[in-house]
Parts: structure tokens; sequence; C-alpha cells
């Protein structure tokens, strides 16, 4: 399904800004979790129940992130990823035929995380 991966976490020193960067790439909704903690589940557009969550690290410790999300055109990610405010750090794309597209991106607290497409 594209825009989605199995369960992951964000952490960062700065959760509005992010919450807002993968909000507005994605269309992912956010709530606080009960806890003694800021973490903020995350939920993907139909999913149904929360896939991840958003951590606030309050500076204690590097941002981080690492997760894979299919989508379905990588390039366009990537551009909007940009226009976001994220960078794109490594990107692969084979053009015709089956293989998988592929890029490394950042988003706007320096989080690392992949995109793909995994072309038929």
């Amino acid at each position: 399904m594209d825009n989605t991966v199995t369960w992951f976490e964000v952490a960062t020193d700065d959760p509005a800004g992010v919450e807002q960067f993968y909000g507005d790439l994605f269309g992912w909704t956010f709530a606080p979790a009960d806890g003694p903690i800021d973490y903020r589940t995350i939920s993907y557009p139909g999913g149904g129940q929360p896939a991840g969550g958003l951590y606030n690290t309050e500076g204690r410790f590097p941002n981080h992130a690492l997760f894979h999300v299919q989508v379905p055109d990588v390039a366009a990610a990537c551009a909007r990823s940009e226009s976001l405010g994220g960078k794109v750090l490594f990107q692969e794309i084979g053009g015709e035929g089956p293989g998988t597209d592929f890029a490394y991106v950042s988003d706007t607290s320096g989080n690392l995380f992949g995109i793909f497409h995994q072309r038929s």
C-alpha cells in the first residue's frame, strides 16, 4: 500500500515541525499517547490504527528515524519533500521495466528515511 510502513519511531527535538512535515508529505495524523512522556501515535490515511510513533527527545539525545515508505512515484515524493524543507541525499530511479526506484531523504529535523517504489 502506498505511503505506508510497518511500526516505526521518529525521535526529534522539534515534534511540531516534524509532525507538520510528515502530515503535509504523506497525510499522516498524530494523536497524544497516554503516559508520562511526550509520545504521539502516527496513523496513515485509511489505515484504521496507529502504525508508528513520534517521540519528543527534548534535546536529550540526537534526532533519529529510519524507515522506508512505499510511494507511487519516487521522483515526485523527492520533489515534494524538498518543497516542504526536506533534503534528498541519494536517489536511484531506474526508469521503465521491473526494478525498484529508491531514495534517502531527510526531514526538516535532519532525520533520515527511505522512500521506494517497486516497478512491475
